[in-house]
């Protein structure tokens, strides 16, 4: 477990929607979510399950978006994805919780260390949270997130199931 992580919206979005926001407490000892990805999220109106789960998930740190430093605006991300990794880039200890694959090949490329949904499922399996992996993983298909069969059998593998 990293001392903390900052998360983006579709990591957010798929677990509220897959039943399983509070896996993400597995990501890190503080989990923070900058203001851009809150506002991205609450434009999805207030009956929206992930809009609910920020509301109520009170061990979640609403974090201002920091000044994005050129390197990442570079790449046109989304102010939400910006945000995330121009905080973990300057604050040393801090995971980066990312699916969008730009942002990933960003944050590999300044060093900025990363983990995504599954990462993040891998954790919560490793600290207790799960008994199995497996049942989440289809709930996150159901919920909208792609991952092949082959990454399923390289995580169930991963984890001894």
């Amino acid at each position: 477990m990293s001392e903390q992580a900052i998360a983006d919206a579709s990591p957010l979005i798929l677990l509220a929607r897959a039943g399983h926001f509070d896996l993400l407490r597995a990501a890190g000892k503080r989990v923070l979510v900058p203001a851009p990805v809150v506002s991205e999220i609450e434009r999805r109106g207030e009956a929206d399950v992930t809009v609910r789960a920020l509301r109520e998930a009170d061990w979640i740190e609403v974090v201002p978006g920091p000044p994005i430093p050129p390197p990442i605006a570079a790449w046109n991300l989304g102010p939400g994805e910006a945000a995330v990794l121009a905080y973990a880039a300057s604050s040393p200890g801090t995971v980066a919780i990312l699916d969008d694959r730009p942002a990933r090949r960003c944050a590999d490329l300044l060093g900025i260390p990363v983990r995504g949904t599954l990462a993040v499922v891998i954790a919560a399996k490793r600290q207790g949270a799960v008994s199995h992996i497996r049942p989440v993983v289809e709930s996150l298909r159901k919920a909208g997130m792609y991952v092949s069969e082959q990454l399923i059998d390289k995580v169930l593998a991963l984890v001894g199931e």
